[in-house]
């Protein structure tokens, strides 16, 4: 029989874990593998992954399903990667994605499949959502420098900067790392001295040339993805000069920024790479407003862009950029190297 002091004590440790616990946690209070069993095959439990439980048979809330993979992967695991990012904010969270964690090297911590709502044995009580996804799983994730890159808390997870680079060294191609850490960065707010820090002092295990570049970029003045695909789709693909971005203009007395400015090139030509599809605050629209009446009165050209633009019809975005540069003055010395433009092959 448990003591009022034991159930005290079992219900803090419920209370600190939502609801959850380890076969190893479970076994002091009384809970040995049959009664286990007994309690998971009549429903009234329920095995959420390998070895952890949780005293319900409801579904998993957000909480639930990342304790469970922490719970799972040992007592030093932290979030990291797409979930570490979910976290942050620098992701929407996707309840159907598996639980990330790094663990040190050495730990046995293995990667977890998904589990799934089975019917409970016959005659016992019934679950609700029978064959629906349970927990998402958990991938596990290794590191020597797990005790620099955590941040504590009741879900530890990898900092902001270790968790772009990890998100960046997970993709694909050296491309999409390039665009990856470029968008994590300038959404998040990242400095980018701290970026830099962080790949001397944990080297990714690939793309560094890629993230390098794109740190290199950044620091030239790319504050968004739109801005890098305009550098590198439409300037350097077609042999157009790499204009100086944020370029700093007085409006009404305040600083304000131009996307791009090749007035170092000898021509006044302004390029604003628009983001948003349409300007819902007022501020917004009415700062861009008193931009182009200051460009006039200036006697600047400009030109204007969107996502949609630049990323489906960069050929096109140089075409009309090469032809004011050219009107102005500007000569080609370079021919581009774009693979999709007729016109820049034979040039």
């Amino acid at each position: 029989m448990t003591s009022p002091r034991s159930a005290n004590n079992f219900q803090v440790l419920l209370d600190s874990q939502y609801g959850l616990a380890t076969q190893t946690q479970l076994a002091p209070y009384g809970y040995a593998r049959p009664r286990l069993r007994h309690l998971v095959e009549t429903g009234q439990w329920m095995a959420v992954l390998r070895g952890i439980y949780a005293v319900t048979n409801g579904p998993l809330s957000r909480q639930m399903a990342l304790m469970a993979a922490l719970l799972y992967a040992g007592p030093r695991a932290i979030l990291s990667h797409r979930t570490a990012a979910e976290e942050w904010r620098i992701l929407p969270v996707d309840p159907t994605k598996p639980i990330h964690v790094t663990v040190p090297y050495g730990e046995s911590a293995k990667c977890q499949s998904p589990t799934y709502v089975s019917p409970p044995a016959t005659g016992a009580r019934p679950l609700p959502l029978v064959g629906d996804l349970r927990h998402p799983g958990v991938v596990v994730h290794r590191s020597r420098a797990q005790a620099h890159i955590a941040v504590d808390g009741i879900f530890p997870r990898t900092k902001k900067t270790d968790t772009a680079i990890d998100l960046a060294v997970g993709e694909p191609s050296a491309r999409a790392a390039h665009d990856s850490l470029i968008a994590t960065v300038t959404n998040a707010n990242i400095r980018l001295d701290e970026i830099r820090g962080c790949l001397e002092q944990r080297a990714p295990r690939r793309y560094r040339k890629a993230l390098d570049a794109a740190v290199a970029l950044m620091a030239s003045g790319v504050q968004s993805v739109l801005e890098h695909r305009y550098v590198v789709d439409v300037e350097q693909a077609h042999g157009l000069p790499v204009s100086r971005k944020q370029s700093p203009v007085v409006v009404d007395g305040r600083t304000l920024y131009e996307d791009c400015d090749y007035s170092d090139f000898g021509v006044p030509l302004l390029v604003r790479l628009d983001g948003k599809r349409v300007h819902a605050i007022a501020q917004v629209a009415f700062r861009d407003r008193r931009r182009d009446n200051a460009a006039e009165l200036a006697g600047r050209p400009r030109l204007t862009f969107g996502y949609e633009e630049v990323t489906e019809k960069p050929c096109a975005v140089a075409a009309e950029v090469e032809q004011v540069l050219t009107r102005n003055g500007w000569v080609r010395k370079t021919p581009g190297n774009c693979a999709a433009c007729e016109s820049f092959r034979r040039a």
